[in-house]
């Protein structure tokens, strides 16, 4: 073989090398990609027994609350009740988780006519407002996301609004308004955002085969954020109805999770969104991260011993193929927020399911402990997933496991001797330390379609949600403004309230982080107001003022009104001595700091101080100040 020869042969060779090198670079990023975990920097909720955010989940949970009441007064003429289980269009039991004001809606604040409005089912408007306040909950202003792309992945089950509407109720908005595909389209559409939206209907494991759906889409580049949950209202009592016929339903409308007592599911509704980023993502962002999703997976029950059956197999099948995309044994989780919908059929099956898994050369001193937010809140059907994925959550933030309620004897149906598994029945400390925590959340559809999700807390070097929603912010130096604002005047003074309740319960929060997330952070409409405050003590009075329309001597109010935009115009030769550079340099840290450090770089080559230049013009030291070689280091 010739040299020549010999010479192409090489660099054919280191050719194919390269390209294979690179190939395989490809690939393992790509492997990288589908198992990078997924940050949940942002949480909002709309729960029985009117919580309406994360911090007021936490405390029912952790203080052991009922949520469970009466039915709303939606249906108070109905004449629901009846004790006989075998009454035509009643229901045996007489309460269950509800909203409060399902009806009060600002359309208006989303553009929305009052005609649309009127035809709009309240899923639509509830995950319209949840989805506001994460966004903004994750320091990240709606407005900004407009063109993005930004995927929303809902879980919800049939409307049942506008049911009994006839033909002649027909005015253009009715289907639109109750169409399922709309819940996540409207909100896209209002946000404008371009990323995927999904719909989605399993039943009650909606909102975790949505999240399982957000999650895959951020690890395949089909989003850069995600905003997922679900939600469930109950505008009419069917579903009552029709489980008193099934008597399937708890006599008082409690889930008893795992309970001797359990007698049925109690229903409720409710509505939770999360915001979703790539782990990498939301680091590099500086976003505060919550917990982090390490896997998760679906699957279907087939054919098996009904349509509506629980599976135990497929159960144990979809929690061991979450535990293998997060690259996790068994013995790597602590607890589960499990499905335990409080059924005697169910929790038996379920409880089963995780023995197969968990059970094994468990050690006994680390049981696998078991809880159920549905025992708080009932049955939140289409949101049950996603509202037990934010107790987790909360529960890794606050280093505590809540107590499942009316679990005082354990069902007997269930082995728990040898289980590996421990039922919740009082608070458990749950302390970060050596040993990294991680949390399963199962729900399984009526449909046969069941979710796990696996959730891990956050990284060590995460900060407090306060911090690490205004990463500007600095200790505060003086008087600060904090802002707020509303499409209107009461809507700004209804925001003001807010913002002196928060600060009232949380008084030693950083004054300069508050004003930061208020004026960077928050979206500003027309109608503002403005606080001056040095102590957090001093901006809540303000605020509280400014809420009740009290005169205060820190407060202004005022109307946006267009205008051009600012120009800073500095003139040239003297101004640096005639007012505007003295004046910078005596208010203005950032100002002082430069031009000493300007000071410090040139006087080796001038021999003179251009500090003194600027605050004592008249010093007999000064050169004279109309030399170029003055004039020009001054400016």
């Amino acid at each position: 073989m010739s040299a020549t020869e010999v010479q192409k042969l090489e660099t054919y060779l280191r050719r194919a090398t390269n390209a294979l090198l690179e190939t395989e670079k490809d690939l393992a990023s790509e492997r990288a990609a589908k198992v990078e975990p997924v940050a949940i920097v942002s949480m909002a909720c709309r729960l029985p027994g009117g919580i309406d955010t994360p911090e007021a989940f936490w405390d029912l949970l952790s203080e052991g609350g009922d949520a469970i009441s009466g039915f709303p007064k939606r249906w108070e003429n109905l004449g629901l009740y009846d004790e006989d289980p075998e009454a035509v269009g009643k229901s045996y039991a007489r309460e269950g988780g509800f909203l409060t004001d399902v009806e009060g809606f600002d359309a208006e604040f989303f553009g929305i006519s009052p005609r649309e409005a009127q035809s709009m089912d309240p899923q639509q408007r509830l995950v319209l407002e949840t989805s506001w306040e994460a966004l903004e909950r994750a320091g990240i202003r709606p407005d900004t996301l407009t063109e993005s792309r930004t995927g929303v992945y809902l879980g919800s089950m049939s409307s049942d609004y506008g049911k009994n509407a006839g033909l002649g109720d027909l005015d253009g908005y009715v289907s639109t308004g109750n169409a399922g595909s709309i819940i996540s389209g409207r909100l896209s559409y209002s946000l404008g955002l371009q990323g995927p939206a999904l719909t989605v209907d399993t039943a009650c494991s909606s909102s975790l085969v949505a999240m399982h759906l957000g999650i895959n889409a951020l690890r395949t580049g089909e989003c850069e954020l995600a905003l997922v949950g679900g939600v469930t209202v109950m505008s009419t009592p069917a579903i009552f109805v029709e489980f008193s016929r099934l008597k399937g339903m708890a006599s008082d409308g409690r889930c008893k999770s795992f309970s001797a007592d359990a007698d049925g599911a109690g229903w409720s509704e409710g509505a939770g969104v999360l915001v979703l980023k790539r782990l990498s993502d939301a680091r590099r962002d500086g976003d505060n991260v919550l917990a982090v999703i390490k896997g998760s997976a679906v699957n279907q029950d087939g054919r098996s011993q009904g349509l509506t059956a629980p599976n135990g197999p497929s159960q144990q099948r979809v929690v061991q193929e979450a535990l293998t995309a997060a690259r996790l044994s068994p013995a790597d989780i602590d607890a589960i927020e499990a499905h335990g919908t409080g059924t005697s059929l169910g929790d038996p099956i379920e409880a089963g399911a995780l023995t197969e898994i968990f059970g094994p050369e468990r050690d006994p001193d680390r049981p696998l402990y078991l809880g159920s937010s549905k025992s708080n809140i009932g049955h939140a059907q289409a949101a049950a997933g996603v509202a037990g994925v934010i107790k987790m959550v909360l529960a890794l933030q606050h280093e505590s496991l809540p107590k499942t309620l009316h679990a005082e004897a354990p069902s007997s149906h269930i082995e728990w001797d040898g289980s590996g598994l421990e039922l919740l029945q009082d608070n458990q400390p749950w302390q970060r330390g050596e040993r990294i925590r991680r949390a399963g959340v199962s729900s399984f559809g009526l449909s046969g379609t069941n979710a796990h999700v696996i959730l891990e807390e956050a990284p060590a070097d995460s900060d407090d949600e306060t911090a690490a929603e205004t990463p500007e912010a600095s200790t505060p130096v003086g008087v600060l403004p904090v802002v707020v604002s509303g499409r209107t005047e009461n809507a700004m003074r209804e925001q003001a309230g807010r913002w002196a309740d928060w600060l009232q319960q949380h008084d030693t929060a950083d004054l300069g982080a508050v004003a930061t997330t208020a004026a960077l952070h928050r979206t500003h409409f027309d109608s503002r107001g403005a606080v001056l405050a040095s102590t957090v003590e001093e901006a809540t009075q303000a605020l509280r003022a400014l809420a009740t329309d009290q005169p205060h001597d820190n407060t202004v109010t005022g109307t946006a009104t267009p205008r051009g935009k600012i120009v800073f115009v500095y003139p040239g030769q003297g101004s640096q001595w005639h007012g505007m550079g003295t004046d910078l340099y005596a208010h203005n840290p950032a100002f002082t700091a430069a031009i000493d450090a300007c000071d410090t770089a040139l006087m080796p080559h001038t021999g003179w101080s251009v500090r003194r230049v600027l605050t004592d013009p008249d010093h007999p030291d000064n050169p004279p100040l109309d030399r170029v070689d003055v004039v020009q280091p001054a400016l």
